[in-house]
């Protein structure tokens, strides 16, 4: 029996329990947001007017919100769809449309991997009419810098040119223009890292010198670090592998080598990461559900079980993989689709625009995307650069196993674990020492540039990469660029970025460029050598820009320049002196 003050206290607390539900009564507010054609629409950021909380939708596009109002409205918005205020009542399910931005359309919206502001569409078109063969990227050519003083470009660390380039060589092959990217030749060496000070996510220098193939002009050389993280201290991952296993598959430079690739970053898996792997091919669908990074054997095992066969249904796995790694999505993690495939998609969409409009949806799920390419013949280059820029994501092609064991072991950190997103770079040139510039390398696609709702797209940057960047100018009549005793800047610099962890929140880096010349002579041999990756990339395209350099004069720099203790740079001196051979033979037989 309970005394007579123990029951006045518990009659007390019930009271007060039922006066505080009563006060603070709990309404759920529930519905399910679909897009036009009644497709679930999950990610859609919801704002609740009374609170001003953010919620988000599930994968199903379904919601539910708990609040103190029997009825309330939503402020709903995503990107590539008109936003709009919808209300939303207790007793009643709500199922909200959204509707495909038409003027915008932000999906369908070509991305310049470069961009020059206010140059007219008619002075882009010239460029390609100038050219005598059709190419689908369009190299960038001279621009007054009194007309048009500010450019810009998108950073990434995408790499898969220059292993490409290497495929060809050793195979005494001619490049095709088009596999020439210059920006990922670059990308693919690590020049001498300076690593950022303090909390700042990048490190910049920038310095001018003598251009090798025009005398006349000078080269403004451009560099910037991003910080490294700790392996061991980064969040916990969840990777989904997506493995082309179909038949085009069943070549010793194909699925195997992939299969031997997967086995190699297996190894550096932590406990706390989670793998699965799906595929496509004679079958679509998960192979292997989510497992724990320390559960080795059985990831290596489904692995080693992969088999080729079948079509390629591309646009079934990477809707699969997009699935499952939603569900398994870690909040703050580092949240991957691992795309595997020689990109020969011929099941479901296929062209680059269906492909486009599929990953660009999926991005909006907070999932990064690797694109590992590999193979030769019926090899979908473009397929996977589409891809990757699309998908929030790098691209690398494998030609080989240490090719394989330098992406996903040795930088592994760089490929897979990223500090900036959207990044990119710009730059406005000082009229008064800069007469005309030229943006080496970040060409874009014909298409891309005559479409005027085009837009410059910044890219992912991953822990530690070293961008190296160039631009060829012709300095203005009476310049002190030489002297290098002005401190007049040559041009104002600004890096623009966003936090991983905040998507919303831009960020803005200001740098000057000062004249800040050194003779090419006396230039730091790591410049020296990004100078002679810029000529290498500039014969193989047989750019116009470039007659005035030659093989041999690209031999020479090479040999002063590599560095002999480092494997990379050494085997570049050694694809050179192929390559020379190799283009000797061409013009010989022309």
């Amino acid at each position: 029996m309970l005394s007579k003050r123990s029951r006045l206290k518990a009659i007390c607390f019930i009271l007060t329990i039922v006066l505080c539900n009563s006060l603070c009564a709990q309404y759920y507010l529930k519905g399910e947001i679909k897009d036009e054609k009644s497709n679930p629409l999950s990610n859609v950021k919801m704002i609740l007017k009374s609170t001003g909380y953010v919620y988000y939708s599930g994968s199903s596009g379904g919601f539910g919100i708990m609040s103190t109002k029997s009825a309330d409205s939503l402020y709903l918005t995503l990107d590539g769809y008109q936003s709009q205020s919808v209300q939303i009542e207790n007793n009643r399910y709500s199922y909200i449309t959204l509707k495909v931005l038409q003027s915008a359309g932000n999906v369908q919206k070509n991305r310049l991997i470069s961009f020059t502001k206010d140059l007219k569409m008619d002075e882009k078109i010239n460029w390609s009419l100038a050219g005598e063969t059709y190419s689908n990227l369009l190299e960038n050519d001279f621009v007054k810098a009194k007309s048009f003083p500010e450019t810009g470009f998108a950073i990434s660390i995408d790499k898969a040119s220059y292993s490409n380039i290497r495929r060809f060589v050793k195979m005494n092959t001619i490049i095709p223009p088009d596999a020439v990217r210059i920006e990922e030749m670059l990308n693919y060496f690590n020049f001498e890292y300076l690593a950022p000070k303090g909390d700042s996510v990048f490190s910049f220098r920038s310095l001018l010198t003598d251009c090798p193939w025009n005398p006349l002009n000078k080269l403004m050389i451009l560099k910037g670090c991003a910080k490294k993280v700790n392996l061991e201290s980064v969040p916990p991952s969840n990777l989904v592998f997506l493995v082309d296993i179909s038949g085009s598959m069943d070549m010793p430079n194909r699925l195997p080598l992939l299969k031997n690739a997967f086995r190699l970053m297996v190894n550096n898996l932590r406990n706390k990461d989670t793998v699965s792997i799906v595929v496509y091919g004679g079958t679509v669908g998960v192979w292997m559900p989510p497992t724990s990074g320390n559960n080795k054997v059985k990831i290596l095992k489904a692995i080693e079980d992969l088999e080729p066969g079948g079509s390629t249904a591309g646009e079934s796995g990477i809707r699969v993989a997009y699935d499952l790694a939603r569900h398994t999505f870690i909040p703050g993690g580092n949240n991957r689709v691992i795309l595997a495939t020689d990109g020969d998609f011929n099941v479901g969409q296929t062209s680059e625009d269906q492909l486009v409009e599929l990953i660009s949806k999926q991005r909006q799920y907070g999932i990064y995307l690797t694109c590992l390419g590999v193979g030769m013949g019926n090899y979908k280059d473009s397929k996977l650069e589409v891809l990757a820029k699309k998908g929030n994501g790098n691209f690398a092609y494998l030609d080989d196993e240490k090719e394989a064991e330098k992406v996903l072991v040795k930088e592994l950190t760089q490929t897979l674990y990223t500090v900036a997103d959207d990044a990119f770079l710009t730059i406005n040139f000082n009229p008064a020492v800069v007469k005309d510039y030229r943006l080496i390398g970040f060409d874009n696609k014909v298409n891309a540039m005559v479409d005027s709702s085009s837009e410059l797209e910044g890219g992912e940057v991953g822990s530690g990469h070293t961008l190296v960047a160039m631009i060829e100018i012709l300095p203005a009549e009476g310049s002190s660029i030489v002297a290098g005793s002005g401190r007049v800047p040559v041009a104002e610099i600004n890096l623009n970025y966003k936090l991983p962890s905040d998507s919303n929140s831009r960020k803005k880096v200001h740098f000057n460029c000062v004249p800040e010349f050194t003779p090419f002579a006396q230039l730091e041999k790591s410049y020296q050598f990004a100078t002679a990756v810029v000529m290498f990339g500039s014969l193989l395209k047989d750019s116009k820009y470039t007659k005035g350099t030659s093989w041999n004069s690209l031999s020479t720099i090479v040999a002063a320049a590599y560095d002999v203790n480092d494997p990379l740079q050494k085997e570049f001196s050694e694809i050179v002196e192929k390559a020379k051979k190799l283009y000797s033979k061409k013009k010989r037989g022309k």
